[in-house]
């Protein structure tokens, strides 16, 4: 057994980690945001011959209302939004090195400038010009004589389809001041695209100047960033089929009830917090999309019920290969084994979760996501190998029993979870294509479908879990009958029982029911016996 050894689970442990987990997270005011991008008194990185600052970047669709094209200083922020795509600056301060400042002459009018640049990232060639066998990206005196840009300024060449873009928005230092305050501007988006903000310094003396405020991103629609935008509709769908699921399950759990045994209550339990979490979802993205910033109480509910879920339906999932159920009533000793292995995934997977949806949606570090997507792909791989061991073992044993009933259960269940496990390895590789070809999110606009798969295939497989182990008449109906050649008597989907032999066969069959239905339910006797051993 691929967990064979003695493992003693810390939980007080465990249970200290994930508070921890969550008071962090937790801690904001106003919660997480997402199209609304913070700037806490940030500093400006240096490339090439500027400094620059990454103030963002989104999926924004063309605005709804259209209106003639505006050069940047006619931009009226007093004008309605609905219906509009925009990036709007509030509060943005930058703030110079006080040293640098006491430098200035007073009389000068401005003594340096923080350029915002706003643009399309297919125009991303459009900034900076080839000088000396480098892409110079701010404008120096040689350039200047040539025509192709002012000194001290960013080099944009203009898309001439698209007057006025990309965008440039200035802000100067008067004086000796240490601080410059951006107005308050809105710049409307007719054009959809995957957008980019940067903040240039071409000023090499403003070196350790820092950025504080914020920019709001609005699509025409609400805040929700255009690459997350199809998510709201697809978690809505998903609540649907989970209620239709859990609906017709529930009739036939009523319909059964008085013949409904343990597992029947663990899919159910799987069912109910698939409802949960898919319409946690669907609120949560709703009100990001009304407000711009994510609740923090209900996408901690949102990530929780995700965790525990992914948790449970593989623990299901495990144990059903195991035989549980079906062979034999308890686990035995491997119990404190499958607990534990759930307990560890379901911190990992916590983890991964909070970081992921806890966060500016293009503020997630690289190296942190590595990190914990990890340990979760190798619990994902140790259930796997756990889950086919155990399920070869099964097999084997339904084979010498001559199980045929069982056997033909557990090799549709086999064949269910072979083609999910290939679905997945493929899907996986096109992930790691559709990322490495993608760099810049020109593709943005699809997305969605990456996490929209793994939702919708562990749906698929409580559906097939669903159909194979549906409550019936006789919860014994899989329960182990002769030793000979002859086919198990009672049908894996209907109610009713096979009439095989004469009567005298039939009067031994009760019989041998009789005299096993005090010591089993499940399985066979020497499936007791064998749970014992193990």
């Amino acid at each position: 057994m691929l967990f064979g050894g003695a493992i003693e689970c810390d939980r007080k442990s465990l249970t200290i980690f994930v508070a921890v987990l969550l008071v962090v997270f937790s801690s904001g005011e106003n919660g997480v945001k997402a199209s609304i991008h913070e700037y806490k008194n940030e500093g400006f990185i240096p490339r090439i011959n500027s400094l620059f600052f990454h103030g963002g970047s989104e999926g924004l669709y063309a605005s709804k209302i259209l209106e003639p094209a505006k050069t940047p200083a006619s931009d009226d922020n007093s004008k309605p939004l609905n219906g509009k795509s925009f990036i709007r600056f509030e509060s943005v301060v930058f703030r110079r090195p006080k040293d640098i400042a006491v430098r200035q002459n007073k009389m000068h009018q401005s003594t340096g400038v923080v350029e915002a640049i706003i643009f399309e990232v297919k125009d991303s060639n459009k900034i900076g010009h080839v000088y000396q066998n480098f892409n110079a990206i701010c404008c120096n005196p040689d350039l200047a004589k040539e025509g192709f840009c002012k000194v001290g300024k960013v080099i944009i060449n203009e898309d001439p389809n698209n007057p006025g873009w990309p965008r440039r928005v200035e802000t100067p230092f008067e004086g000796d001041s240490e601080v410059a305050t951006m107005s308050l501007q809105t710049i409307e988006i007719n054009k959809t695209g995957m957008y980019y903000l940067y903040f240039v310094l071409c000023d090499p003396e403003l070196k350790g100047t820092t950025i504080s405020g914020r920019t709001v991103w609005r699509n025409p629609d609400g805040y929700l960033p255009g690459k997350m935008s199809p998510m709201m509709t697809f978690y809505g769908l998903m609540s649907l089929a989970y209620l239709i699921l859990g609906l017709l399950w529930f009739l036939r759990f009523v319909q059964h009830w008085k013949d409904i045994i343990q597992l029947h209550y663990q899919i159910t339990a799987v069912i109910s917090l698939g409802m949960c979490e898919m319409a946690l979802w669907y609120f949560e993205y709703a009100n990001l999309n009304a407000t711009g910033s994510r609740p923090i109480n209900i996408t901690l509910w949102a990530v929780t019920f995700t965790a525990i879920k992914k948790t449970v339906s593989r623990l299901l999932i495990l144990v059903v290969s195991m035989g549980y159920g079906v062979m034999r009533p308890t686990l035995g000793g491997i119990t404190s084994k499958v607990i534990l292995l759930g307990v560890v995934y379901f911190v990992a997977s916590e983890a991964l979760e909070l970081v992921e949806h806890l966060g500016n949606i293009n503020d997630f570090a690289g190296k942190t996501r590595l990190f914990l997507v990890l340990p979760v792909a190798l619990l994902d791989a140790c259930f796997i190998v756990w889950i086919f061991s155990s399920l070869s073992k099964t097999l084997e044993k339904l084979q010498i029993r001559r199980s045929m009933a069982k056997l033909e259960l557990y090799r549709k269940f086999t064949n269910t979870l072979a083609v999910s496990v290939l679905l997945s390895v493929a899907w996986i590789g096109y992930e790691l294509y559709f990322n490495a070809s993608d760099p810049l999110s020109e593709l943005w606009r699809r997305a969605w479908i990456i996490p929209a798969f793994w939702t919708l295939l562990a749906f698929m497989l409580l559906v097939v879990i669903c159909i194979l182990l549906a409550p019936s008449h006789n919860p014994t109906r899989y329960a182990y009958e002769t030793g000979e050649d002859e086919e198990e008597g009672i049908s894996l989907t209907g109610t009713g029982v096979l009439v095989a032999g004469d009567l005298a066969s039939k009067v031994e069959r009760k019989d041998r029911k009789a005299s096993l239905a005090s010591d089993h339910v499940f399985g066979l006797t020497e499936d007791l016996e064998e749970d014992k051993r193990e």
